[in-house]
């Protein structure tokens, strides 16, 4: 494979391949574009492939009969020492591949030939604090625009032929521990995104901003008792506080610095015209400092695109003293029964609870473990709420010697039955297919106190494996009745998005570096790829030229091996790296 030169400069490549990309200038992305991605097979404009998240594409030239002929046909690196984590989903627009690296990366490449247009290199301060790795999920696509988001907690735009920045938005202050690593999601001309920073004693939130000119529209705290704000006419003007008042279900003062970061970013559903985005753990980890169900942490939030306002809300998991957050994507998707068409939405939570809801109302239709074992809860409710285990919470020091308390083993670990990689839903089995990790945690609680900018857990932990020959596993899961149709385990954990294909194919990558692709009804392997380095991204397909293409980024990095305790152990010889790989099948001679 080709490894292309490197940009050293500060914003773009060479001044003559911005000219020759410009004369390759086409319309910009509509939002007609975007609500028609899934069922448009010439390019990808919306990470997810289509606002509902459900990463399935209608193309079917690569099939159970073909996959075994598919082949690399270029190879792009991101360069340079930056080889960290790369979890960015690519999106192809008019033949340009854009991409994220880690450290608030952007490359623009020619998706033909792996040639490189241009790159973005964001100056981040020596002072952010990223959680879990340098990482970034990807870009979302307006007009002419590139817009992304960077680990100094900033939304930048940048025009698509070029690279040069159109225009910048301070989200927040990283110097308080916010950053931006979701892919942002556009919705009716506006730019909407979380927040990263749970883990200091943030305030999550969600805000739009105006597509074209970055001007902010509205904010939503998502820790009850803060205020919502939107802009009219240029002045900002109350828009009623986040769903409740302050301290109702938070003791004293805590609700100030709550946390439920909204750190993975949304997805939309245009028939009920909602957004759906989760919240991350409340602050700190230390429950018993804080007695209540702690909203709206640990939770799935509708939320109006027009106005910021908070339409239903489910807690996966009050009074969360795991760590276990809210964030997984929520689905959307419909299904049959008696008779009648369900409008429903689905997440598998990091607490090892599979959800389907209503979409509608955010009503609880049915839940179900999809990992093998849970320690904290026996089950859910009628209402969907957990059943809290006895003697399945970690200790609360004050109970000890003050210093810590009495220590639990906890499954699934606090790195989640399934974490932030996304799952995939095909259209054509009604199956959904979760990647997901089968591992345990010793989790204790310590005294804390919050301090601007400082970790604020109050907990310690190990994570360790349950199994000695997998970690890893990637489940097909009936959302009708919680079934888990085949599984596939890997040894290291599973960290990569899915992708689900009308050809009867389902693709992910695994940490080991291997892109694969199982028979979406059986689950048989039915092809596998070496890229060099783990796959923690997610993988895309597109129709160019009338042939069928599927790309991928490779790098292994993420949360696993800077939080995994045991498990970081176990992958400590996989090699980091930085770049993306495209296949499709040979032309028929």
């Amino acid at each position: 494979m080709k490894k292309f030169g490197r940009s050293t400069g500060f914003a773009v490549s060479t001044l003559v391949a911005a000219m020759s990309f410009a004369g390759m200038a086409q319309a910009g992305i509509t939002d007609k574009d975007i609500l028609a991605d899934q069922m448009t097979t010439d390019d990808v404009v919306s990470n997810g492939l289509g606002p509902r998240g459900q990463r399935y594409s209608p193309l079917a030239t690569l099939n159970t009969e073909t996959v075994k002929e598919l082949r690399p046909v270029w190879s792009f690196s991101f360069g340079g020492e930056k080889q960290r984590g790369q979890e960015s989903q690519p999106m192809v627009k008019d033949g340009v591949m854009y991409v994220t690296g880690s450290y608030s990366r952007v490359f623009a490449i020619d998706a033909k030939t792996g040639e490189e247009l241009w790159e973005y290199n964001a100056r981040l301060p020596d002072g952010i604090m990223p959680c879990c790795d340098v990482i970034n999920r990807g870009v979302a696509l307006y007009d002419d625009l590139v817009i992304f988001g960077t680990l100094d907690a900033k939304l930048v735009a940048l025009n698509k032929d070029t690279g040069k920045v159109v225009w910048k938005k301070k989200v927040a202050d990283y110097k308080e521990g916010y950053s931006l690593t979701a892919a942002p999601l556009v919705v009716k001309g506006k730019v909407i995104t979380g927040v990263s920073g749970g883990e200091f004693g943030i305030v999550g939130k969600v805000e739009a901003y105006d597509a074209k000119t970055g001007d902010i529209v509205w904010t939503r705290p998502t820790v009850e008792g803060h205020m919502g704000y939107i802009w009219k006419d240029g002045k900002k003007v109350e828009n009623g506080i986040s769903g409740g008042k302050p301290g109702q279900t938070w003791p004293g003062d805590l609700w100030k610095t709550g946390g439920a970061a909204t750190w993975l970013g949304g997805t939309y559903d245009p028939e009920t015209d909602l957004m759906f985005f989760g919240t991350g753990n409340p602050a700190p980890w230390n429950s018993h400092l804080r007695p209540g169900d702690n909203l709206f942490s640990s939770s799935r939030l509708a939320i109006d695109p027009d106005t910021g306002k908070i339409v239903w809300h489910f807690q996966t998991t009050p009074h969360d003293g795991w760590d276990f957050d809210g964030v997984n994507e929520l689905i959307s998707f419909d299904y049959s029964e008696g008779g009648k068409t369900v409008k429903a939405a689905a997440t598998a939570d990091r607490n090892g609870f599979f959800y389907v809801l209503n979409r509608e109302n955010g009503d609880f239709i049915r839940g179900f473990p999809f990992v093998d074992k849970i320690t904290w809860a026996e089950g859910l409710d009628d209402q969907g709420r957990p059943i809290f285990k006895e003697g399945g919470r970690p200790g609360n020091p004050a109970d000890t010697d003050g210093k810590k308390g009495e220590p639990v083993v906890s499954a699934p670990s606090f790195l989640g039955g399934k974490n932030w990689m996304p799952m995939a839903y095909s259209q054509d089995t009604g199956l959904f297919y979760v990647p997901s990790n089968e591992w345990a945690m010793d989790i204790w609680n310590e005294p804390v106190s919050y301090k601007k900018g400082a970790a604020y857990l109050g907990a310690g932990f190990t994570i360790r494996p349950m199994n000695d020959d997998y970690i890893g596993v990637l489940r097909a899961i009936d959302p009708k009745n919680g079934k888990e149709v085949w599984r596939y385990e890997n040894y290291a954990p599973l960290w990569g998005g899915v992708l689900a294909t009308k050809g009867n194919l389902v693709f992910t990558g695994n940490p080991e570096g291997y892109l694969m692709a199982f028979d979406a009804k059986s689950g048989e392997m039915l092809y596998k790829f070496q890229t060099g380095s783990g796959i923690v991204g997610s993988p895309i397909t597109w129709e160019m030229d009338g042939e069928q293409y599927v790309s991928v980024v490779s790098g292994w990095g993420g949360a696993v091996p800077l939080w995994g305790g045991e498990v970081a152990k176990r992958v400590k010889h996989l090699n980091q790296g930085g770049s993306v790989w495209t296949f499709k099948l040979p032309k028929e001679s």
